[in-house]
Formats: structure tokens, C-alpha cells, sequence
């Protein structure tokens, strides 16, 4: 294929949808879910995407059912417990976005020992978006520089965009080429807001664990045809 994403961001919808109506938990539709997006990794990079970012929980989901968020946690724990193997085995470099203080002190070291592990390994950056929010991410970002102002480090009138941009947590990575949205649902739900601004957006009724080569050939070829512009030009 021709005219490949350099980066691919993608909104993980869907998983309980796919459970419910195989008449099954919801956390199994999530625990299918967490599965899809190993098969994935592998599959992004040998079409040849070398940035791969998923939306795998939001601020907004510590909202839903203790027992969902439990089980959410549970699954999380296993994946990033076996991700240093995978990565390490296919050079993967693991980068995790989002609020961290939110989640519990285990999980935090997991997370770190997953991103010091992986740091020199130059395949697929895939990034994993855990108690992310754009828009807490931007006020993240905003105070960072609020504070810099009130020390005199940095004038407000000095403010850029390129200063905003590396305050990030997506700092030192391209913004997404292609946003990718699963289950039919159009919309971005909070999600890397300032990255997308020029990205193009796909939207499928496939549900997540269903997301298969198939499916990600149908977005690639579909990115393909689109002529990029930026700025009206």
C-alpha cells in the first residue's frame, strides 16, 4: 500500500457492545479487547505505521460501575505485566500517557518499569493512553508554563505553540496522521484534542475485538485516497 500513516491513533470502542451481544460480561468483551490490541501492535507495524497510540481508559471512565472499573484494573495489570516480554521480543518502545497519580501505586511502577525497559528498543513507539483526558492534559500543560511566568522564566507574550506542544504528554512524537474510531460512534471523546487538529478521522461499525487485518487494510487503503491539506491550501 502506498501513502501509509506515519502515526495511528486509535479510540478502542466497543468492548462491552461485543460482549453483550454474545451474551457475555462485560469485562470479557474488555479482556478481548486488551488481546486485539497486542495482534494490533504487530500488525500497525509491519503495514508499515511506525507510531501507534491507543485510547485504552479515560478520565471520564472512573465514572462507570465499581466492579467495571475493577475489572478494567485487573486486565490492565496483566497487560502490562506481559508487555515487557512482547515488546522486548519485537523491539517495541512502550510510552504511557495520561494522569498518573490517579492510579494505584503498582500499577505506576509497572508502567514505569515498562517504559525504562523499552526506552532503547527502536520498532513500533506504541503509546497507551491510561487516565487520559485532553483536556486535563492541556491544563496540565497550561500550568506547567503558568508556573514558569510566576518564577519570570518566561514571559506570557513568549508563549508558542511549539512551547505548548512540548508540555504535552505527547511531547517529542508526530501528531496522529489518521484517528481511528471503532462501533460506529463519530466523535473524539476527549481525546488527544490539540495532536488532531489536522489529523484525518476514520470511523467503522466494527467493534474493537472484531478489528482485524481486514479492517485496518479498509482504513489505510481509505487514508490513502484522501488528498491531505493543510490550512484550506
Amino acid at each position: 500500500m502506498s501513502n501509509i500513516p506515519r502515526h495511528l491513533a486509535v479510540i478502542l470502542d466497543g468492548n462491552r457492545r461485543w460482549a453483550k451481544e454474545k451474551g457475555l460480561p462485560g469485562n470479557v468483551g474488555h479482556a478481548e479487547g486488551a488481546k486485539r490490541i497486542e495482534e494490533m501492535c504487530e500488525l500497525v507495524w509491519n503495514a508499515g505505521i511506525e507510531y501507534f497510540t491507543v485510547y485504552a481508559f479515560s478520565t471520564e471512565n472512573w465514572s462507570r460501575p465499581d466492579a467495571e472499573v475493577s475489572a478494567l484494573m485487573k486486565i490492565l495489570r496483566e497487560y502490562l505485566k506481559n508487555c515487557i516480554k512482547r515488546a522486548t521480543k519485537n523491539n517495541m518502545k512502550v510510552r504511557v500517557i495520561g494522569d498518573k497519580q490517579r492510579l494505584d501505586a503498582d500499577i505506576r511502577k509497572s508502567i514505569e518499569e515498562l517504559e525504562e525497559a523499552t526506552s532503547a528498543f527502536t520498532g513500533l513507539k506504541f503509546t497507551i493512553a491510561l487516565n487520559y483526558g485532553s483536556r486535563d492534559e492541556i491544563t496540565r500543560a497550561v500550568r506547567k508554563l503558568g508556573a514558569k511566568i510566576e518564577k519570570g522564566e518566561l514571559s506570557a507574550e513568549a508563549v508558542t505553540q511549539d512551547m505548548i506542544a512540548a508540555e504535552l504528554d505527547t511531547a517529542g512524537y508526530p501528531d496522529p496522521d489518521l484517528l481511528l474510531r471503532t462501533s460506529g460512534e463519530q466523535r473524539i471523546s476527549n481525546f488527544l484534542l490539540w495532536q488532531c487538529a489536522y489529523s484525518e478521522f476514520y470511523f467503522t461499525e466494527v467493534y474493537w475485538p472484531d478489528f482485524d487485518k481486514n479492517e485496518l487494510e479498509k482504513a489505510i487503503e481509505a487514508y490513502g485516497r484522501r488528498e491531505r491539506r493543510y490550512g484550506g491550501v
